[in-house]
């Protein structure tokens, strides 16, 4: 497991893109409608839009994430474990996630690399 990504969600993405490319002193690797993402030595950073979660989507809220070779194999891994997977693994536009959440409710997305 590799730590991959930061997602910080926010009502104002361009003012928020902007304080983060001056925090980081160079500009988004992508910038689109409602979406800004940063590359910091090969880990993402995406500042996106808050949105209404929806059931076919993932959750709409700050959360860290680690990509993982295989997320199937690290869902059965996880729940050897003891941990329970809040948002099962499923396959979306831009790639296989799964979520779980800490002891203090924090988000963190497990993708497949």
């Amino acid at each position: 497991m590799r730590f991959s990504e930061v997602a910080i969600f926010t009502d104002d993405v361009d003012a928020a893109a902007d304080f983060y490319e001056r925090l980081l002193g160079a500009a988004a690797v992508h910038r689109g409608d409602g979406i800004a993402v940063f590359d910091v030595g090969g880990v993402q950073v995406l500042v996106h839009e808050k949105c209404e979660p929806s059931s076919d989507a993932p959750p709409c809220e700050d959360h860290i994430a680690f990509a993982v070779p295989d997320v199937d194999r690290t869902v059965r891994e996880l729940e050897e474990r003891g941990l329970t997977v809040e948002f099962p693994a499923r396959e979306y536009d831009w790639g296989r996630f799964l979520y779980v959440r800490d002891p203090q409710g924090h988000l963190l997305e497990i993708q497949q690399a």
